[in-house]
């Protein structure tokens, strides 16, 4: 592949995914990432993430000459850049993974091409990469077409969300807009809905802020249950019997790259007007805390009544269920401090969607539930909701495994 109209970069949990979808569709894709491993993986017609079907489309449009993948960028009409935007010390977002996809292409942009971030970014990103776009070729001015269009799906079901899902685009100016909305419009049967750049990346911010602050509610309702002995699945289920109430689970925690992070793009930003978006992501984290507190609590409960230390079986290190994808998890954060406090008692880590952890050695999850003696649900896996209860063990439930 020579000459590729569009380029990726980034091909991560969503790069990936985009890049096998417009490639599939008879476009030419040149994917880039530092990872040479990557790289390597995808040229293969392999793929080195879970996710459904995703695996088919990769070795389909490898094997047809649509997409290859490598280190540098080449020439293209179109970039998009899907590169992570973790946060730093003080939860400060960092853009420094856009800043240094924008200068690897720097030198290839030219009259009339395309730039599009899908990142998740602060608000203002986008501009702030056309200025420093124009501050590095001035002969650019104005002959570029910028946008921001975030990606909106769930992880286990990307490449169906990729493409039915509605899509916010916002351009720098709308000649911008309107070239973005006709990119998309070749790939996504969702409805794409105009806007300005920095309404766009607001929007993505507001999307899993707002599922954040739902969250914290449901979890300071578990730790209000647990003090006012109340089942907190039941209590939800019956309050949901209301019309108009439509409360979530809760959970050990939120984790992941989107909602565990993006609320604090706007806290950083915005500090004083942030009131209850701040307080959802306390809340949020201090129950990983608390749940990381409630094991402990519970082992020595159980030593003082049997007389030995038990066996303890931590299921789940995956940020939600049925993935693999552990980052930000609060599952991973809970077995970490739990492990920090142990003291000769026999652990047995689960993930069943892992082969293997750098860290962490994976048990079974039916060995481990067999040879336990607590057993602590952090992530509601579906393996986890068919080994039922059993009177002789101690159940620590935190994402109602068996509500």
């Amino acid at each position: 592949m020579t000459n590729p109209e569009v380029v990726m970069i980034g091909l991560g949990y969503i790069g990936l995914p985009t890049a096998a979808l417009i490639a599939e569709g008879g476009t030419h894709v040149h994917g880039v990432d530092i990872n040479q491993d990557v790289v390597d993986t995808i040229n293969r017609g392999e793929i080195h993430i879970v996710e459904p079907e995703l695996d088919k489309s990769v070795a389909n449009a490898v094997s047809k000459g649509f997409l290859k993948a490598s280190t540098k960028p080449v020439e293209a009409n179109t970039y998009l850049i899907v590169v992570p935007t973790p946060f730093k010390d003080k939860n400060e977002p960092d853009i420094s993974f856009v800043q240094a996809a924008t200068t690897a292409i720097l030198p290839l942009l030219k009259d009339g091409d395309m730039y599009i971030i899908e990142s998740t970014s602060p608000v203002g990103t986008t501009e702030k990469m056309m200025d420093y776009i124009h501050e590095e070729r001035p002969e650019l001015k104005g002959k570029l077409h910028m946008a921001y269009c975030p990606e909106r799906v769930l992880p286990g079901n990307v490449m169906y969300e990729l493409v039915h899902n509605d899509r916010v685009i916002g351009g720098v100016d709308e000649a911008s807009t309107d070239k973005a909305v006709a990119f998309y419009a070749k790939h996504v049967k969702g409805e794409l809905h105009k806007t300005n750049a920095r309404t766009a990346e607001m929007c993505k911010l507001v999307e899993n802020s707002s599922r954040d602050v739902q969250i914290a509610f449901a979890n300071e309702l578990s730790l209000i249950c647990d003090k006012a002995d109340i089942n907190v699945w039941e209590l939800i289920s019956l309050a949901n019997k209301h019309p108009r109430v439509n409360i979530l689970q809760p959970g050990s925690g939120v984790g992941g790259h989107c909602i565990a992070v993006d609320p604090y793009f706007i806290v950083s930003d915005y500090p004083m007007e942030s009131k209850i978006i701040g307080t959802a992501r306390e809340v949020n984290n201090y129950k990983s805390f608390w749940c990381a507190e409630k094991v402990q609590n519970t082992k020595l409960q159980f030593e003082l009544q049997h007389g030995r230390k038990p066996k303890i079986a931590l299921m789940g290190l995956a940020f939600k269920p049925d993935i693999d994808d552990l980052r930000e998890s609060p599952a991973k954060y809970i077995v970490q401090r739990v492990l920090q406090n142990a003291n000769n008692e026999e652990y047995y880590i689960v993930e069943p969607n892992i082969e293997e952890h750098n860290v962490f050695k994976i048990t079974d999850y039916k060995t481990a539930f067999e040879k336990s003696d607590i057993i602590v649900y952090l992530v509601a896996h579906k393996e986890f909701k068919t080994l039922g209860l059993n009177a002789d063990k101690v159940i620590l439930d935190f994402c109602g495994v068996n509500k």
